[in-house]
């Protein structure tokens, strides 16, 4: 390249750098749009970081399903009261359910900051399915306040199921059984992978 040459380059570079307000008109113009969570209608109660787990049963061990907020959520006209979990950078929800009366949580095996228990009906994706969750926090404080806040969540949905009859009551004690063989299974199966890990 001739000195000319590099000198026409230096001015061209120094002419592009003079106007730096250049404004272009958008071709196209968007509108604002609402994006609603379908929490407007609830207060939060609780709301803590935490990881959720859900455990696969073919393949028997607890997979990872996020990171992120854990929610209790009371709606302001029914008062029933849901868990609610969103991812942390999508907001995918990864837990959606109400607290029922049969949901109990017991300790998971070898900690003291996570929980386990079942869900009959687990919204995610728009499919409810049946799901042995677990839920571990940061220490063991912020464990027990979940717990403090589940429990009475649990036992304010109470009030929303004491009307039901004879058969329902049935069945909850059929589910009820169901989930104690199911986090047995659970334990089982962390304690033999603890065992092959030895």
């Amino acid at each position: 390249m001739s000195d000319t040459e590099k000198n026409a380059a230096a001015g061209a570079q120094e002419e592009a750098v003079e106007s730096p307000d250049v404004h272009f008109e958008p071709i196209v113009k968007l509108q604002d749009v609402e994006v609603k969570t379908h929490e407007e209608d609830e207060d939060c109660i609780f709301k803590m970081r935490a990881k959720l787990f859900r455990f696969d049963t073919q393949g028997v061990e607890w997979k990872e399903r996020g990171t992120g907020d854990v929610k209790l959520l009371k709606h302001k006209e029914n008062g029933k009261v849901r868990l609610l979990m969103r991812r942390e950078k999508t907001l995918k929800v990864c837990a959606n359910h109400y607290i029922t009366t049969d949901m109990v949580l017991s300790p998971n095996v070898g900690s003291d900051r996570s929980w386990v228990w079942n869900v009959a009906a687990d919204l995610v994706e728009d499919e409810a399915e049946r799901q042995l969750l677990a839920i571990r926090f940061a220490n063991a404080e912020n464990a027990t306040k979940f717990k403090e806040a589940f429990e009475e969540a649990r036992e304010t949905n109470l009030s929303f199921t004491s009307d039901a009859n004879p058969a329902q009551e049935e069945s909850e004690d059929e589910d009820k059984e169901d989930d104690k063989e199911d986090a047995e299974a659970s334990k089982d199966a962390e304690e033999s992978k603890e065992e092959k890990k030895d």
